[in-house]
């Protein structure tokens, strides 16, 4: 399986600390050029790649860390999205109103038509989620909401490995719901920090 993350800010740079601890390599894009970007993808770790947006898109898991209003742009890079699985880690402060009255990541989903789309990684701070999620024999929580069932599945099993308690929420209408980010009205996990005790 090849991981790419899309977006290098705060985000999108804790993800990176969490596959360069286990040693997994992962493409890293942005809008800035790989070589802007290669010093500090470096510093992260070894397995940590800076690439073009094009190279990046061709794996087989790609993570947007991007701000929300760059989702459509990314999308529009590949003519189609079969194959790929889509992790969805943006949150959107703008109201439900601007967004056709749905939910952000089911307002995003439909930009990448074809996908696997799953919302993964988004609750958490950046300063959180770049820590190590292992804490004295527990591991700290990620919820997963996706309208395929199937596609929960590898996400869940990716998760897990870079050392996180993954837990699935449902569907996006419903689970995805729970950690949803929109002006100041916040969805009951959003920003929770959760532990789950090691089996």
């Amino acid at each position: 399986m090849s991981y790419a993350i899309i977006g290098f800010g705060r985000i999108g740079q804790a993800l990176a600390h969490a596959f360069a601890r286990k040693n997994i390599t992962v493409a890293v894009a942005s809008r800035q050029s790989p070589e802007v970007l290669a010093p500090l993808a470096q510093a992260i770790g070894s397995t940590v790649v800076a690439s073009s947006l094009q190279n990046a898109l061709q794996a087989e898991t790609i993570i947007l860390a991007i701000p929300f209003e760059q989702h459509g742009e990314v999308a529009k890079s590949l003519p189609n999205w079969e194959g790929k699985t889509v992790i969805d880690a943006m949150n959107s402060l703008a109201p439900l109103g601007e967004m056709d009255g749905l939910l952000s990541s089911v307002y995003a989903m439909k930009a990448f038509a074809g996908a696997r789309f799953v919302k993964d990684f988004n609750h958490l701070i950046a300063a959180t989620l770049a820590t190590d999620p292992c804490v004295e024999g527990s591991h700290r929580v990620v919820f997963l909401s996706s309208d395929e069932e199937d596609a929960i599945a590898p996400v869940a099993t990716l998760a897990k490995y870079l050392g996180f308690a993954p837990i699935n929420l449902g569907k996006l209408n419903e689970g995805g719901a729970l950690v949803h980010a929109r002006g100041r009205i916040w969805g009951p996990l959003i920003f929770q920090d959760v532990f789950k005790k090691k089996q």
